[in-house]
């Protein structure tokens, strides 16, 4: 007889979009905004302080045709 356990985990992706129309791509300065904006709801999300390091690989940025997305996942167990 096998043993052995199950689980469900349900993840969810929180994204942050930045148009970066052709040829000049987005600007810094929005890019900035996003980042801050992503960085707090990750420290939100996980309990941490408002000006707790978090860690390097936390946040991903993802370049698409026309746009860069920035973005974290959760994932819970069900």
């Amino acid at each position: 007889m096998a043993t052995f356990t199950t689980r469900t985990v349900t993840s969810t992706r929180h994204e942050w979009i930045v148009p970066a129309a052709e040829p000049w791509g987005a600007p810094a300065e929005e890019v900035s905004k996003a980042w801050a904006v992503a960085a707090a709801r990750y420290r939100e999300a996980h309990g941490l302080p408002e000006d707790a390091a978090i860690p390097g690989n936390a946040l991903t940025f993802h370049v698409t045709d026309d746009a860069i997305v920035i973005s974290y996942t959760i994932e819970e167990a069900a």
